[in-house]
């Protein structure tokens, strides 16, 4: 166990299970909380522009309440600047798998880390980019039976077996594609005083 003081509490403004499992790689001790925001896309908003407002907006939500350093992250993938959805059913996981068949897709990640006491802001996206393979039908099934993808962007989680869906990866932190890119979580940590490792 780290046995490094850490002199204000580390909040990740969110309940996902993988940002969770990301974020205790970095052996901090950490709390989480569900912000409240809504995250619909504002009129023109681009896909970078709104990763970056929702990231700051989970942060401040959960800032308004926590004092300590707030980790807010959001995450939209895009196929020719389209913003995808969330599936949600097996039928809209199918559709857009077919789609994506031996297509790039990019994945953009807005990362925010709030000092909610002194209201230090550090904000960044991070792009990562994903080219598929060309997918039969029966494979896409195979792999939706499998992981069950319907609340990820993109419909496939690459933690899971939604990585053989993959031709090639291009990034610089392949931690960005699951939701918290850790490589720019770890500058901004100590930026403010939190030293890795």
């Amino acid at each position: 166990m780290n046995t490094r003081s850490i002199s204000l509490p580390i909040i990740l403004a969110s309940t996902s299970p993988f940002r969770r499992e990301l974020l205790e790689r970095l052996s901090l001790p950490f709390e989480t909380a569900a912000p409240d925001v809504d995250e619909s896309r504002l009129e023109n908003e681009t896909a970078e522009e709104l990763v970056r407002r929702l990231s700051e907006s989970k942060a401040r939500a959960i800032g308004a309440s926590y004092p300590g350093l707030i980790i807010g992250s959001d995450q939209v993938a895009t196929v020719d600047d389209e913003i995808l959805g969330k599936p949600g059913t097996h039928e809209q996981a199918m559709e857009q798998l077919r789609r994506l068949s031996g297509r790039s897709v990019l994945f953009l990640t807005g990362l925010c880390l709030l000092n909610s006491i002194t209201a230090e802001l550090q904000l960044d996206v991070i792009p990562f980019r994903v080219r598929f393979r060309e997918l039969q039908d029966e494979q896409i099934e195979r792999y939706l039976q499998h992981d069950q993808p319907y609340n990820c962007a993109g419909s496939f989680k690459s933690e899971g077996l939604g990585i053989t869906l993959f031709e090639q990866m291009e990034g610089d932190d392949p931690t960005a594609l699951i939701g918290l890119p850790l490589i720019r979580l770890t500058g901004m940590l100590s930026r403010v005083g939190i030293p890795l490792p």
